[in-house]
C-alpha cells in the first residue's frame, strides 16, 4: 500500500469484495483482494493478492529449483481467484514472492508498471529504484518480525 500511495495510485487495503460470496454460506469464502487498485487495467479495478512462500517449500518431493515455489504459488492463486474476478469485471493480479526475494513474473509486470507511474509522476533520480528497493525492504522487515516472534522469551 505504501508503494501505491507514494506512486499516487488509488487503492484500498483489504476491501470487501462482495462478488466472492458463496450463496450457500452467506459469507465470503474467497479473499483475493489484499489490495484493490482502482481503474488499473482498461478502467477495471484490480484485485491484488499478496502471497509470500518459502523457496524451500516442497524441497523434499521435487528437489530444489530456484524460483519454483513462487511460480507454483502464483499459479495456485490464479487458478483459485482469476475467474471470479474476471466474471465480475475485475482484473486479478497475484503478487507472489519468496522469502529469498524471488518474484513471480506477474509481480515484475505489476511493479514495473507502478515504477513507470512513479517515474512519470515524480521525475526524481530515485524514482526508478524506489519500487523494487521498497519491496525488498518490506520482505526483509516481515521476515525479521517473524524471526523475532519465534525467539524464546528469555532472549528478549
Amino acid at each position: 500500500m505504501d508503494i501505491l500511495r507514494r506512486a499516487g495510485i488509488s487503492a484500498k487495503k483489504e476491501p470487501p469484495v462482495n462478488f466472492l460470496t458463496d450463496p450457500s454460506e452467506g459469507r465470503s469464502t474467497l479473499r483475493p483482494a489484499d489490495v484493490l487498485v482502482f481503474g488499473w487495467e482498461g478502467g477495471k479495478h484490480a484485485c491484488v493478492d499478496l502471497t509470500g512462500v518459502s523457496p524451500l517449500a516442497g524441497f523434499r518431493e521435487n528437489g530444489f529449483v530456484a524460483g519454483q515455489a513462487v511460480l507454483k504459488a502464483e499459479s495456485k492463486k490464479v487458478e483459485k481467484h482469476a475467474k471470479a474476478c474476471e466474471d465480475n469485471q475485475h482484473a486479478f493480479v497475484p503478487l507472489a514472492f519468496d522469502t529469498f526475494g524471488s518474484l513471480a513474473p506477474e509481480v515484475v509486470r505489476f511493479l514495473s508498471r507502478v515504477q513507470r507511474v512513479v517515474h512519470s509522476n515524480f521525475s526524481t533520480p530515485q524514482g526508478w529504484g524506489f519500487v523494487f528497493s521498497r519491496l525488498g525492504f518490506s520482505i526483509q522487515k516481515g521476515m525479521a518480525a517473524q524471526f523475532v516472534a519465534r525467539l524464546p522469551a528469555i532472549l528478549m
